[in-house]
């Protein structure tokens, strides 16, 4: 039952990221020809953004479909990875667009463009509408991949609503100079949000403990059992922030027979059932046995 609803859970991911992929691409192309029609160098130049954000999408769906292959004898702990790895991929991706963003908009600070505002409004509308569906989607998941995504589609529904805000400021005075500013200041502020995501990303990738307070309290718990001594060789990590794996040593007092082992092994059991891991290795250690991974 654990694993069927893992299964149900990627499965629902990788339907929300390939919807999002598909309205993504979809609305790229109608703003590439609003850029066009309306003469707006800050569309034209979202446009590009947004492809960008489409290939990434595009990458992140492809990588979240194959991480839910089963294990195997080279990948012994499955695909799961391999949706950690596209959230990395789409974190440097973003912050490198956000970074192409504002060397566009900087410029154009000191030479600012009056487009056609009223094309503007009728694409902010829409860009709104459809990237916040698309973000709402999204937000339901709790995979990294879907977390870093959904801060691309926020940075695109962020990014409408100061050109919609634009737009209708311009229709009464000529301010084109507000474009560019507003493009920096929403540009900022993801590219901050990302930052954070993607160092927790990175952390997860080279195997850091997903949560420092599930580790304290998976070893408090089990050394609150009765028959444990200690513990040692604790491990904690994630394959793709939501299953991890945890393997420990566990050091017990004297037991009498194989009946008080079996209830040892309930007991850890019962205790580490609460912290809904994927994997566990325990490696149970007798009164005065000698620890196997010790180095001498």
């Amino acid at each position: 039952m654990h694993n069927h609803g893992h299964s149900h859970n990627h499965a629902t991911s990788s339907q929300r990221i390939g919807w999002a992929f598909f309205l993504n691409v979809t609305f790229t192309v109608i703003e590439f020809i609003g850029g066009w029609l309306t003469n707006s160098t800050a569309i034209m130049a979202d446009a590009v953004h947004d492809l960008g954000d489409s290939l990434s999408i595009g990458s992140a769906w492809l990588l979240d479909r194959l991480s839910n292959k089963q294990a195997d004898n080279a990948y012994t702990y499955g695909y799961r990875r391999l949706s950690l790895f596209g959230a990395l991929i789409n974190g440097l991706v973003l912050i490198a667009g956000s970074v192409w963003v504002l060397l566009s908009a900087i410029p154009r600070l000191l030479d600012p463009v009056m487009p056609h505002t009223e094309g503007m409004l009728l694409l902010a509308v829409l860009g709104v509408a459809v990237n916040g569906y698309a973000a709402y989607r999204l937000s339901q998941g709790k995979t990294l991949n879907e977390k870093v995504l959904n801060w691309h589609l926020l940075e695109d529904v962020l990014g409408w609503v100061a050109v919609l805000i634009v737009a209708s400021i311009m229709q009464f005075v000529d301010w084109p100079i507000l474009d560019p500013l507003l493009s920096i200041g929403f540009t900022l502020f993801i590219l901050v949000n990302v930052a954070r995501n993607l160092w927790a990303t990175s952390r997860l990738f080279f195997q850091a403990a997903p949560d420092s307070e599930i580790l304290k309290n998976i070893e408090q718990s089990l050394l609150s059992l009765a028959k444990v001594k200690g513990v040692h060789h604790l491990h904690l990590w994630s394959l793709d922030g939501e299953s991890h794996v945890l393997t420990v040593h566990v050091e017990t007092s004297a037991l009498q027979n194989i009946a008080e082992y079996s209830e040892l092994k309930t007991l850890i059991n019962d205790k580490l059932a609460t912290h809904d891991l994927a994997h566990t290795t325990i490696e149970i250690e007798l009164d005065a046995e000698l620890c196997r991974d010790e180095k001498e």
